[in-house]
C-alpha cells in the first residue's frame, strides 16, 4: 500500500472513529484498491450499478457459473469491487441510521481492509432468497458452492466464528491465485 493510500485510509478511519488498533485486533491485512482499468463488468444490478471483478477472477467466476448451471444451480453476483471511498460511504449510511461503529465493523470491513477492494471478492445470492442474509446458507446454491467453489479458486471468507470477528457471511466469497 503506498503512502497516499495509507494516509487516505487513516483519515477516513479518524473521521469514522474506527479504532487505531482495529486491523491488529482483528488480524486483518491491508487490501489494495485494484486499478479500475483492471476490472470487468460481470453483471448490472437492478439499480443500474455494476458488479465488477478483476479479469482473472471474472474468468473463474464465469467458469464456476457455467459449471453450477449444469447442476441447475443459478448463482447471482450481488456485489463485487468496492473502493475505499465506497466502503466509507456504506459505513457513513449505517452511522447515520444510528448504528454504532463497533457493531458496523462486525458486518463490514473498514476501508482499506475489505476484500472487495481487490476486485476478487463478491457477494453471491439467488433470485429467490433475500440478499446478504444468513438464510443463503440454507440454499442449494450455497451447498453447491461449499462442494465446488474451491475448485474454481473461490473460498468463503467469513465462516462461523471466524478469526476476524466478522459475522457469518455465507454469501461472501473471494477468489485466490491458487486453491488448496
Amino acid at each position: 500500500m503506498n503512502a497516499a493510500d495509507l494516509a487516505a485510509i487513516k483519515a477516513i478511519h479518524r473521521e469514522l472513529n474506527i479504532p487505531a488498533d482495529y486491523a491488529f485486533n482483528r488480524g486483518l491485512t491491508p487490501q489494495l484498491n485494484v486499478a479500475e482499468t483492471n476490472l470487468v463488468t460481470i453483471a448490472i444490478k437492478s439499480d443500474g450499478g455494476w458488479v465488477q471483478l478483476t479479469k482473472v477472477a471474472a474468468s473463474a467466476w464465469d467458469e464456476m457459473v457455467k459449471s453450477a448451471s449444469t447442476a441447475n444451480v443459478i448463482l447471482m453476483p450481488l456485489s463485487g469491487f468496492r473502493s475505499y471511498t465506497h466502503q466509507a460511504e456504506i459505513i457513513r449510511r449505517k452511522l447515520n441510521n444510528g448504528q454504532l461503529i463497533g457493531n458496523i465493523l462486525t458486518a463490514i470491513a473498514a476501508p482499506g481492509y475489505s476484500e472487495h477492494h481487490t476486485g476478487m471478492a463478491l457477494d453471491i445470492g439467488t433470485e429467490s432468497d433475500p440478499p446478504l442474509e444468513e438464510s443463503f446458507a440454507h440454499t442449494v446454491a450455497f451447498r453447491w458452492l461449499q462442494s465446488h467453489a474451491n475448485s474454481f479458486g473461490f473460498r468463503m471468507s467469513y465462516p462461523r466464528e471466524n478469526r476476524h470477528g466478522m459475522v457469518y457471511e455465507p454469501w461472501h466469497w473471494c477468489w485466490h491465485e491458487s486453491s488448496d
